[in-house]
């Protein structure tokens, strides 16, 4: 009987899978300075970096143009087959450090400033006293871009508000949220407990911008009831927000739980909606190309924990109740 044969394999240009990272963020941003952004890096040793890889391959695998750059004939042809391998290799690295030693490696959130402000603080606490081989990156941004990080799998789960009674089948609600109307110490109308939408009519605000599901929302609803929004001012930055209510006597439209904090210190205060309230669900979902590893399963795990734990403290209401999947 012939002895079985090894299989052979001779690496050189693949030997070194970091490289390859960096050829894909470029390829996917199409820009040097939002891959060094995304990789944590810095514009010139990435610019090194592809220059170096470019020297070993013998080809040119960007073309610089005014805007950024963009891929080679040869880059574009080399594009699908090294994506193919980054991923398999990950998929390999999450198997092996799930079944051999405890939770490792980073795992990517994307969620919204108003969310992250009171989560993060409390999930970050939760995960490194139990989990120190997992660390956190956080990013920050629109719903749009919360969802966009989302398909192109730059973050491993995600977190995000949704309308209506219903939500795609691959996401999981976690709490529900009323819209309370802010305003500033001493406020009349927000000293109440509640706020008649009909109450809103007239009032000098400082909303986000459209598109924005909470604009779009009440938007809609004040045409329903007939009622004029006074927009002054449009913002999406939520520190921007807060100010102005407080300084400038203006109001704005917020859960409370992103300004819990102020209101817990009697500089803002909040009157939840009704008739009709604005609720939206908090939402979290998982990249779809990728399998979650156990890193991204103690995390998600504990961001239910958390949920639940700002649901007992009256931030929102826990579970989602009466929200079904589409």
């Amino acid at each position: 009987m012939q002895a079985p044969k090894p299989t052979e394999f001779s690496l050189d240009l693949a030997a070194d899978l970091n490289k390859w990272r960096v050829f894909l963020a470029i390829g996917e941003l199409g820009s040097l300075t939002r891959a060094a952004i995304f990789l944590d890096s810095n514009q010139s040793l990435l610019s090194r970096q592809v220059n170096a890889l470019e020297r070993e391959c013998g080809a040119r695998l960007f073309n610089r143009t005014g805007r950024g750059v963009e891929l080679s004939d040869i880059g574009q042809r080399l594009f699908p087959q090294v994506k193919d391998l980054l991923a398999n290799a990950q998929m390999l690295e999450a198997e092996i450090r799930s079944n051999v030693h405890e939770p490792m490696g980073r795992v990517t959130l994307g969620l919204l400033p108003s969310i992250g402000a009171t989560m993060i603080p409390r999930l970050f606490k939760e995960v490194r006293s139990r989990y120190p081989g997992v660390s956190l990156k956080v990013l920050e941004g629109s719903s749009g871009q919360v969802e966009e990080w989302l398909a192109d799998a730059r973050v491993d789960i995600a977190i995000f508000y949704r309308y209506g009674a219903t939500l795609p089948e691959q996401e999981r609600a976690l709490a529900v949220v009323d819209s309370c109307l802010i305003g500033h110490k001493g406020d009349t109308l927000t000293a109440r407990g509640d706020v008649a939408f009909k109450a809103l009519d007239g009032l000098s605000f400082i909303l986000p911008s459209a598109p924005n599901g909470l604009r779009t929302a009440l938007d809609a609803v004040a045409r329903q009831q007939h009622v004029s929004l006074g927009t002054v001012i449009e913002a999406d930055s939520l520190p921007l927000m807060k100010s102005l209510v407080a300084e400038q006597g203006l109001y704005t439209v917020l859960p409370v739980h992103a300004v819990w904090s102020e209101v817990q210190a009697a500089h803002l205060q909040a009157a939840r909606i009704v008739d009709p309230p604005i609720q939206r669900t908090v939402a979290m979902v998982f990249a779809r190309t990728k399998g979650p590893s156990r890193a991204i399963t103690v995390v998600s795990q504990h961001i239910v924990s958390v949920v639940d734990e700002m649901a007992r403290s009256g931030m929102w209401r826990s579970g989602g109740a009466g929200v079904r999947a589409a």
